[in-house]
């Protein structure tokens, strides 16, 4: 379940309505789908969640090519406005992670997806610098959440 990490972080942020509303539920997975020309006119605040690489802890003695964890790292971008505005989006998004993994509780209704496997055993969290890119122009900021996970 590690290498799909990323799809609980994208359900958390998708969770939290205000969230969205706030974005205009520009919240995307990897990439927003557009050409790179389009890229620069896609409006402001948007979030990316990557899935930026993954590092299995060695053999076990049941298993000598993999170990029993692997450690994602997990990006989330956001792009906003001015300086304030990332700063509201970052923390919202900050809590609601915390939030979703705390209160997960699985669906009960037989179609909806138990996302309970994909929620990392623990995580550290690091957060990039905040930067400017005067082409779109907008400010961004890289979260970065390293998961312990069960492969």
């Amino acid at each position: 379940m590690s290498l799909i990490t990323d799809k609980v972080f994208y359900a958390a942020l998708k969770s939290n309505a205000e969230l969205v509303g706030l974005v205009g539920d520009r919240i995307e997975s990897t990439a927003i789908p557009v050409p790179d020309d389009e890229f620069l006119n896609e409006p402001v605040p948007f979030i990316i969640i990557t899935f930026d690489g993954l590092q299995n802890d060695g053999f076990t003695k049941d298993n000598s090519y993999e170990g029993c964890e692997d450690t994602v790292q997990i990006g989330i971008e956001i792009d906003a406005e001015n300086r304030e505005q990332l700063g509201v989006i970052a923390e919202m998004v900050r809590a609601t992670v915390i939030s979703f993994f705390e209160n997960y509780t699985p669906p009960t209704d037989p179609g909806a997806e138990d996302l309970t496997q994909l929620i990392p055993d623990n995580y550290t969290f690091s957060a990039g610098p905040i930067q400017y890119d005067p082409i779109k122009p907008c400010f961004f900021q890289t979260l970065t959440y390293n998961c312990d996970t069960t492969p």
